[in-house]
């Protein structure tokens, strides 16, 4: 079993998801949003690092998956966004975490099926393949998505037991 550490990163909300996968599925465990209060960058960084570094002291994931970032329209917004990354980053090396990223283009084509996904699409695709009563909101539901796509990957890239070449 292994347990999946999914963050979407913002400057002002940073999504997170927690599921558990075993040999056939994915199982959810916990999600939501870390809120930023406003004021200086620094201190929004201090607030993810301390965010992302207590889910990790309570919930023990064995991996964090990371949205890798991609550019924005506009440069200071992809700056913020990559340092809100780098300081969940950062919480997951400080506590001992390997760290898997993957492109929104990736994340979406492992959940919808293709690279263009809409909001809405990840949401109910993240409901149906975790059995959710009520979709999580966006950030959450982005987060769950980057988890379930690193799990949909180590199952790819792990070789069954008994298997030749394994």
């Amino acid at each position: 079993m292994a347990r999946i550490l999914g963050i979407d990163p913002g400057s002002r909300f940073t999504g997170f998801g927690l599921i558990d996968t075993r040999r056939g599925g994915a199982q959810y465990v916990e999600s939501g949003i870390i809120r930023v209060d406003p004021g200086p960058l620094a201190a929004r960084l201090g607030c993810i690092f301390s965010g992302v570094s207590e889910l990790i002291a309570e919930f023990a994931p064995t991996t964090v998956s990371i949205e890798n970032v991609f550019m924005h329209r506009n440069a200071a917004s992809a700056l913020k966004l990559g340092q809100a990354r780098g300081a969940a980053i950062v919480a997951a090396a400080v506590a001992g975490v390997p760290v898997a990223e993957y492109t929104p283009a990736e994340i979406k084509l492992s959940i919808v099926g293709h690279g263009r996904a809409s909001k809405a699409q990840i949401e109910f695709m993240v409901g149906r393949l975790l059995g959710l009563a009520t979709l999580p909101r966006a950030d959450a539901a982005d987060a769950l998505a980057g988890a379930l796509c690193h799990a949909q990957h180590m199952t790819m890239t792990t070789p069954a037991v008994g298997r030749p070449g394994a």
